[in-house]
C-alpha cells in the first residue's frame, strides 16, 4: 500500500473514504491556506458528521427535494442512449454524425472501484483520442483524478464527455432554469468553475496519453432545463477564465506531506461508530483532535466548507473572523483585542508594526471626531 494512503487511512477511521467532486474541489482551492481542509478532504473524512460531533452541524447543502429534480433531469436528458443529448449536441456543436458510440463507467462489469473504474476511463479515452475521425464517444460517469497538493483526488463527475472535431467537450447537467435565455449568474458562475475541475482533470489525463492540452475544449456545453418545462437547452460556456484561477490556487495549496509530518502520532478523526452506526468518540476528544490542524477560517467558509461553524467559534477574537480582506489588510496583527489596543494607543507596537499601529490610530482618531460631531 502507498504510505500516504495508509497514513490518510489512519486518520480518517474504520469508514470508507468520501470522493472529492467538483464542488469540494472549487471550495478548497477558494482557500488553499487551510490546512484542515486540505487533510480532511485528502483523507476522505466525512465533515458534516465531524461537524455536527463536535456541536456545529453543517447549516447548508441541496435538499432532498432539489438532489431527486437533478437526478430526474439528468436521468431524462441521458435516457435511450443519451437520444436527446445528441440532438441538443449535434445543434450546439455542429455534428452531422448520425451514430455516436455511448459508454457508462459507473461500473465496470459490476466492479465499481475508483481505480478499476478509472483504468477503464483512461482506455476508453485513450482509444477515442487516436481515432482519426470524428465518430466521438459519449462517457457517462467516467472516473477522473487530479493531483492536488501531492495526492490524487479521484473524481466522479455526473458528466459527459464528449469528442467532436478532434476535441472533447465536457458536458455538464444542471438542473436549474434558463428562463427567456437567461440563467442565474451565481448558479451558472459555480458551474462554470465545477466545469473547469473537469476540464482539467481531463486534460491531466489526456496529458499522459500524450496528447495537448488542447484536446479538451475549454467551451464546456451547459445543459438545463429551458424556461419552466423540463425540454433541456445547451448552451457553450468558455471557463478559460476559471481554469486560469484554479490552476493558480491549486499551486498555493500547502504539500500534504508537509501538513502530515506536524502531526502528532497516532491522530485520528474516526467517529468510532457502534453497530446502530451512532457516533461514540466523545467531543472533547474529538475537538483535541482537530485542533490540532491549523485552519484559516474566513466568513466565505460558511458557504462552502462543513466546518465553518466549529472554525468560527474556534476563530474567535480573531481578525480572521472579519474576512480575508480585514485580515490582510491588518498586515498580521491576528488579535481583535491587539488591534483595538494598537488603534487606541494602549499598546506598543511589536517589531514590524509600527505603519499599521499608525494606520490604526489615525482611523480611530478619526471615527472618535465623527463620533464627537454627530453627538
Amino acid at each position: 500500500m502507498d504510505p500516504l494512503v495508509d497514513r490518510l487511512d489512519r486518520i480518517r477511521g474504520t469508514v470508507a473514504p468520501r470522493n472529492h467532486n467538483a464542488r469540494t474541489i472549487a471550495a478548497l482551492t477558494s482557500n488553499p491556506g487551510c490546512g484542515r481542509r486540505g487533510l480532511m478532504d485528502a483523507a476522505g473524512v466525512n465533515k458534516g458528521a465531524v461537524a455536527g460531533q463536535l456541536g456545529f452541524p453543517a447549516g447548508f447543502g441541496q435538499s432532498r427535494f432539489a438532489i431527486a429534480r437533478g437526478n430526474a433531469f439528468e436521468a431524462q436528458v441521458k435516457a435511450d442512449g443519451a437520444a436527446e443529448l445528441l440532438q441538443l449536441l449535434r445543434d450546439r456543436l455542429g455534428l452531422a454524425i448520425p451514430e455516436v458510440a455511448y459508454d457508462d463507467l459507473s461500473n465496470v462489469g459490476g466492479n465499481a472501484s475508483r481505480e478499476v473504474r478509472y483504468a477503464r476511463t483512461k482506455a476508453l479515452l485513450a482509444r477515442a483520442a487516436s481515432e482519426r475521425d470524428d465518430a466521438g464517444t459519449l462517457f457517462d460517469h467516467p472516473m477522473l483524478r487530479l493531483e492536488i497538493a501531492g495526492y490524487y483526488a479521484y473524481l466522479e463527475p455526473d458528466l459527459i464527455a464528449f469528442r467532436a472535431g478532434g476535441k472533447f467537450h465536457v458536458v455538464e447537467i444542471k438542473s436549474f432554469a434558463v428562463i427567456d435565455g437567461q440563467a442565474d449568474p451565481g448558479k451558472t458562475a459555480a458551474a462554470a468553475t465545477q466545469s473547469a475541475v473537469y476540464v482539467m482533470a481531463m486534460r491531466e489525463l489526456l496529458a499522459e496519453l500524450g496528447h495537448p492540452p488542447e484536446s479538451v475544449s475549454h467551451d464546456v456545453v451547459l445543459v438545463c432545463p429551458e424556461n419552466f418545462a423540463n425540454r433541456p437547452t445547451a448552451t457553450l460556456v468558455d471557463v478559460r477564465k476559471q481554469l486560469t484561477v484554479l490552476r493558480r490556487q491549486l499551486s498555493r495549496l500547502t504539500r500534504l506531506e508537509s501538513i502530515l509530518d506536524a502531526l502528532p502520532a497516532g491522530l485520528s478523526f474516526d467517529l468510532a461508530y457502534d453497530s446502530d452506526q451512532q457516533a461514540t468518540r466523545p467531543a472533547d476528544e474529538l475537538r483535541k483532535a482537530v485542533s490540532t490542524i491549523d485552519a484559516r477560517y474566513s466568513p466565505d467558509c460558511l458557504g462552502t466548507c462543513e466546518m465553518a461553524f466549529f472554525c468560527r467559534d474556534e476563530s474567535a477574537g480573531s481578525t480572521s473572523a472579519l474576512g480575508r480582506s480585514v485580515r490582510d489588510d491588518l498586515g498580521g496583527v491576528e488579535s481583535i483585542g491587539t488591534v483595538l489596543g494598537l488603534a487606541r494607543g494602549t499598546l506598543t507596537p511589536g517589531a514590524g508594526q509600527e505603519e499599521i499601529a499608525g494606520l490604526l490610530r489615525f482611523a480611530h482618531k478619526l471615527r472618535t471626531e465623527c463620533l464627537d460631531g454627530i453627538g
